[in-house]
């Protein structure tokens, strides 16, 4: 579990256009908000 506050680890995910973005890619250029959610559709 992250602490509040803490940097996240670095990761990477596909944007909406199937491209491979790394978080660290923002890193110290822009703000990032991460926000995770349970899946659209599914019981949770």
């Amino acid at each position: 579990m992250i602490s509040p506050g803490a940097t996240a680890p670095d990761f990477t995910l596909a944007d909406h256009l199937g491209r491979k973005v790394r978080l660290s890619d923002f890193r110290g250029r822009h703000h990032v908000c991460l926000l995770f959610y349970p899946l659209d559709w599914t019981p949770t």
